[in-house]
């Protein structure tokens, strides 16, 4: 079976890496003809782990392709998938703009049958207007070729992305066609051995389906964290709350865990989309408003503490800055609570000092020189004032104490994460600030 995936970045490349490793003949099309290049010499643009050993496995074996020409890939193609970015708009919309320039494109160019599915998180109507779009572009030729469009919207985490697409706790499919069920099943049946179910249903509702998963999560970590600061007013302990409503079976104990807010480039761009579609339909969504809302508050939050600990004042201050992607296991730094944060820090006249373990690259794309980059955790530590505990790398979890307290300038950390016992960093002699815990100093 041969495909085409439209779109070489996050989404494209695992959808056609992971295909590839099934034995799908995979081309996967890019308009940057140095991206493609440096896929065709195993140099990814994303860091992800263990997708650049499986891309280079697949390409050697001659299973997965990188071409700039789209013409050429979906001539031999039964499926192609859209996968191209939906970057926000001002409003908070989704831009469609290159989902349907490739729909145009299609097609311009196609001469078969196809299934086109749309891979990119799109709002509810997308379907229909790409399915406008290649008609449009067939009319304009004269020619009359079938074709049908689903939605197959991803479901990946970045960092565990992989393990994700290969081991999926369902695919969702929308389509209104049997032809394409019967296509997308075949494609799909390798993930299908193991029980992992496969969702077919009408296209607005796999549109929507996206959209709603990705905001109840967010609604999720919200809570959360208003929680911790109501945790922090009354002299609870979050950490026991999310015990205690963590083990009831209606709730679970995943995506309950407080911290300085939800970045990334899924749920700040999938909130806001949604809220829009909403909004454009006449009706409000309150909830996500408020999620919204929270969220970029919380993101304050440890700016907040540190102004409580040091004073208004912070010129001539310096902060050393464990972590700067959005989460762990990845590069990516789109609405990263960590910009927030060092934004916050410059204005007030202080200085930061980073390190991460692989973000720091991706970084500079949005600080510059305006930081300064540490070689290792320890390096950044030299005549600070205090760390902060941005993004919970796993590296980051059990710290030479003793090291740390002969390079601080002052025993403080602010820790963003809740990954530190607090009553061991009091016994260590640390003022240590926390999420939704009361704060603890030296014993």
């Amino acid at each position: 079976m041969k495909i085409s995936i439209i779109g070489t970045g996050y989404v494209g490349l695992v959808t056609g890496t992971c295909f590839s490793d099934t034995g799908v003949n995979v081309t996967c099309v890019d308009i940057d003809e140095k991206k493609i290049d440096n896929l065709k010499k195993g140099i990814i643009p994303i860091y992800e782990p263990g997708l650049e050993v499986m891309l280079k496995n697949n390409v050697e074996k001659g299973r997965l392709h990188f071409s700039t020409s789209l013409k050429e890939s979906i001539d031999q193609s039964e499926v192609v998938f859209i996968a191209v970015g939906t970057p926000p708009g001002e409003d908070g919309s989704a831009d469609l703009s290159h989902v349907l320039e490739v729909a145009r494109q299609i097609g311009k160019h196609m001469t078969h049958y196809l299934v086109v599915v749309t891979k990119s998180t799109v709002p509810i109507g997308t379907a229909k207007k790409v399915k406008a779009a290649i008609q449009d572009e067939l009319e304009k030729r004269g020619v009359t070729i079938d074709f049908d469009v689903a939605s197959n919207p991803e479901f990946l985490k970045e960092g565990n992305a992989i393990d994700d697409f290969l081991k999926p706790d369902r695919i969702v499919v929308g389509t209104e066609s049997e032809k394409a069920v019967k296509m997308i099943e075949k494609l799909y049946k390798p993930f299908l051995l193991n029980g992992h179910p496969i969702l077919f249903m009408d296209i607005p509702s796999a549109e929507l389906t996206k959209y709603a998963a990705n905001s109840m999560l967010a609604t999720k970590i919200s809570f959360m964290n208003d929680m911790a600061n109501l945790c922090e007013i009354v002299g609870a302990d979050i950490t026991m709350v999310r015990k205690g409503i963590g083990s009831d079976s209606r709730i679970g104990n995943k995506f309950i865990y407080p911290g300085i807010g939800y970045g990334g480039s899924c749920f700040p761009k999938d909130v806001k989309a949604i809220i829009k579609t909403a909004d454009d339909y006449n009706y409000s969504l309150r909830l996500l408003k408020a999620v919204e809302a929270i969220n970029q508050d919380q993101k304050s939050v440890m700016y907040a503490k540190i102004k409580q600990h040091f004073g208004s004042n912070l010129k001539g201050k310096t902060f050393a800055m464990w972590g700067l992607s959005f989460k762990p296991n990845t590069d990516d730094m789109r609405e990263a609570p960590a910009l927030v944060i060092i934004r916050h820090l410059l204005k007030a006249g202080a200085k930061v000092k980073a390190y991460d373990p692989v973000a720091m690259e991706e970084a500079k794309k949005s600080l510059g020189d305006t930081i300064k980059y540490g070689k290792d955790p320890y390096d950044v530590l030299i005549d600070v004032d205090a760390l902060l505990l941005v993004t919970e790398w796993p590296e980051f979890r059990i710290p030479n104490l003793g090291v740390m307290e002969k390079l601080l300038k002052n025993k403080v950390i602010f820790d963003g994460r809740n990954i530190y016992d607090a009553e061991e960093m009091a016994e260590e002699g640390y003022t240590y600030y926390s999420i939704g815990r009361v704060d603890v100093k030296p014993s």
